[in-house]
């Protein structure tokens, strides 16, 4: 038995926020009826990386079920009407108002099904100018500043994964598990809404809060941290990159000690104190490269460890790939099995198999025959 047993979601979905959220439920073991169209949902066709099928589809879309449906068509519409009155959650993540002009406006779906749990993805939420905008991750990275923190001092950048996305589908997610309980307690469900936006925007906190308290936005600072110093990484004799992280003045001390060889580096003029250092980032920084220049990776990290410095190796995906700590899961697809990094979360109960990567419509005959009118 999985938490999510017994439990129906179906959900209007395509490229990564909304299949995020449903991917997890699916996990847990709820039975996911993801609506396609006949060309299947747009991500499918993203890239070819993994035995042939999309990385991000197979990602996303594990231990789902596909049905090959047109919202469009009276006769598909009373099919999902029929799925979405047995189910206990409802998701869509369509073009804004798509779902509520083809007849799948949430509040109506709750009034006829008070058990059921809608949720509506969007990019820029329900109401505002920006209500009907179309949004992509990389837009939303834009717009909401993330781009601009993010990068080199030269100019922004983009966040390598879809971040705004991931953490829109996070969100919805955790709000669903929510009202899942609340739904146990209350027997009643409720609506949840959740943009691409509204995720990121809870995520650039700090950023928002540094420019409003001092009126400066945190700087670009590449592999720098903006308000902590050292915090970065630094080039090895042999031309590995070590990411340094010290969190306080205890171990400022410790680092300046055992790994500098400088114990009385602390007292130094531009050395003191945290908020001192970041003031005089580029010197500071510069006198740690002195001897990270005289040490080999494997000698840097033994120094490091015996000043129980945090640190990090800057890593390619190579190295990720190889990476002693990353755990993998194999899910079945079309193409063959794919190993994935696992799900973050391990439960004491072992490992938890996950389902499938469904191809385009793989149950759309039997999902009909069980549904029909």
């Amino acid at each position: 038995m999985r938490p999510l047993d017994d439990l129906l979601v179906v959900s209007l979905e395509q490229a990564v926020a909304a299949p995020y959220c449903s991917s997890r439920l699916a996990d847990a073991g709820a039975r996911v009826i993801k609506i396609e169209r006949a060309e299947g949902d747009f991500a499918r066709g993203y890239d070819r990386a993994a035995k042939g099928l999309s990385s991000y589809f197979v990602w996303l879309n594990r231990g789902k079920q596909s049905l090959v449906a047109d919202i469009k068509n009276p006769q598909d519409c009373i099919l999902l009407h029929n799925i979405i009155a047995q189910a206990d959650v409802f998701m869509q993540n369509l073009a804004p108002g798509a779902a509520s002009r083809a007849g799948f406006d949430s509040k109506e779906l709750r009034a006829n099904h008070p058990r059921l749990i809608t949720v509506d993805i969007s990019g820029y939420g329900e109401s505002g100018d920006y209500a009907t905008m179309k949004a992509y991750d990389l837009l939303v990275q834009a717009e909401s500043g993330l781009a601009m923190v993010t990068g080199h001092p030269a100019g922004p950048g983009r966040v390598g994964v879809s971040a705004c996305d991931i953490a829109c589908g996070m969100a919805a997610h955790a709000a669903v598990l929510e009202a899942l309980i609340d739904r146990g307690i209350t027997g009643v469900g409720k609506g949840i809404a959740v943009s691409l936006f509204d995720g990121m925007a809870d995520w650039m906190n700090v950023p928002l809060l540094m420019y409003e308290g001092t009126g400066q936005a945190p700087e670009r600072l590449g592999l720098a941290h903006p308000s902590i110093c050292p915090y970065g990484a630094f080039a090895t004799a042999d031309g590995a990159q070590v990411l340094v992280a010290i969190q306080n003045e205890r171990e400022w001390a410790g680092f300046c000690a055992k790994f500098m060889d400088e114990p009385e580096l602390p007292q130094r003029a531009g050395f003191e104190s945290n908020v001192i250092r970041v003031a005089n980032r580029a010197m500071v920084d510069g006198h740690i490269e002195t001897m990270f220049r005289t040490l080999t990776r494997d000698q840097a990290a033994a120094k490091l460890r015996a000043a129980n410095t945090a640190y990090g190796f800057v890593n390619d995906v190579a190295a990720f790939a190889r990476h002693p700590a990353l755990r993998r899961v194999t899910v079945r697809t079309p193409g063959g099995p794919v190993a994935i990094a696992a799900p973050a979360a391990i439960t004491s109960d072992g490992i938890r198999e996950l389902g499938p990567v469904p191809a385009i419509g793989a149950d759309s005959e039997k999902i009909r025959a069980e549904f029909a009118a």
